[in-house]
């Protein structure tokens, strides 16, 4: 795409039905491939004339007959500078493109993390691909996985797809459009073998950088629905831990993470939100110990992604095979103690714990 050439212009003109509207909502019901965020700053930015000539109210009620013209300007450059980074492209078209995130990458930049991101790894990849995202060439995130969770996210590389895509992750797939996996290795076995955690989420009072639950009607509402699918004892024939399968109701920062601390099963690894159970490594062969310290993050892997495509309609389907660091920690595990028999065992969803 050429970014220097401005976009053509779109010529509206309003009927009967559309009379009373504001300018706003006319407009983002006829132009479909800008969001209605992006053409208020059209608005205000005065790319938008009507019968009066050019406008700035966003809120400006619409008549019958009333003729308009929006004119977009082209995408101004990044903010970030692209970076060669190597990607692990697992899907890409015109409009997106799905990436298998290795742990360690930052999504976003953010304060301590200026460089070196997926952001910036993917305004290099994609170039002049990107045709802006509310008026700047990025890539439009619409989900994100944190530094140190590994797996797969899908990135918007149009206004229209990003507007598509982020429609499908508010409905975190009631309408069966969505679905997202993880995949986690925990501490200890869950009683039910299906549940589902319902309790809000919040910045912690105590240490600002965490997410903590939330009492009362506090934070915002997240629920995680969960799966045992192995569970492992240890030499002693106690419960050590299980590998778990996790869907998401809702998608806050740090969610997963935070839930399965709450309900006394943390990731294996997490130095942040299982750091209480530093003891339950001692109880680990000795092979599955060096394991979990070569680990060095939490064991927690987006394993499953699917979604409609905004511009084709198109299911779209991927899987992530589990990465090496956390296929290791899986092979020590089994190694030791046979999987528990609690594996097998039936179960209905439950509310493991309300908020």
């Amino acid at each position: 795409m050429n970014t220097d050439i401005q976009a053509d212009p779109h010529d509206l003109i309003a009927t009967a039905d559309d009379a009373g509207q504001r300018l706003d909502r006319f407009l983002a019901t006829h132009i479909g491939d800008l969001s209605r965020a992006r053409l208020q700053t059209l608005i205000r930015e005065g790319h938008v004339s009507g019968p009066g000539g050019r406008t700035t109210d966003p809120g400006a009620k619409v008549k019958a007959g009333d003729a308009f013209r929006v004119t977009v300007p082209p995408p101004e450059p990044a903010a970030p500078a692209g970076e060669t980074i190597p990607l692990t492209v697992v899907h890409e078209d015109a409009d997106l493109i799905v990436i298998d995130k290795p742990a360690g990458l930052v999504v976003h930049p953010a304060a301590g993390h200026a460089t070196g991101t997926l952001v910036n790894a993917l305004i290099a990849h994609c170039g002049d691909d990107l045709s802006g995202i509310g008026g700047v060439k990025r890539p439009g995130i619409v989900h994100r996985l944190d530094k140190d969770t590994s797996g797969l996210l899908v990135v918007a590389k149009s206004d229209a797809a990003h507007r598509g895509l982020a429609e499908q992750f508010a409905t975190h797939g009631e309408d069966g459009r969505l679905t997202r996996t993880y995949e986690a290795f925990v501490w200890g076995t869950p009683d039910q073998r299906v549940g589902s955690i319902d309790a809000n989420l919040g910045r912690s009072t105590a240490n600002r950088t965490r997410i903590a639950v939330m009492r009362g009607d506090g934070g915002r509402r997240a629920v995680t629905h969960y799966e045992i699918a192995e569970a492992f004892v240890d030499a002693d024939g106690k419960p050590l831990a299980s590998r778990l399968r996790l869907n998401l109701e809702t998608g806050r920062t740090h969610q997963i993470r935070v839930h399965l601390a709450h309900i006394g099963h943390p990731v294996m690894g997490d130095a942040i939100y299982g750091a209480g159970f530093k003891a339950s490594a001692q109880r680990l062969s000795a092979p599955a110990k060096a394991t979990l310290e070569r680990l060095g993050r939490q064991a927690l892997h987006a394993v499953e992604l699917g979604f409609v495509h905004p511009a084709t309609d198109k299911p779209l389907h991927f899987t992530s095979p589990r990465p090496a660091d956390i296929q290791a920690l899986y092979e020590a595990l089994k190694g030791t103690a046979a999987p528990s028999a609690k594996t097998s065992r039936r179960g209905t969803k439950s509310n493991v714990s309300k908020r």
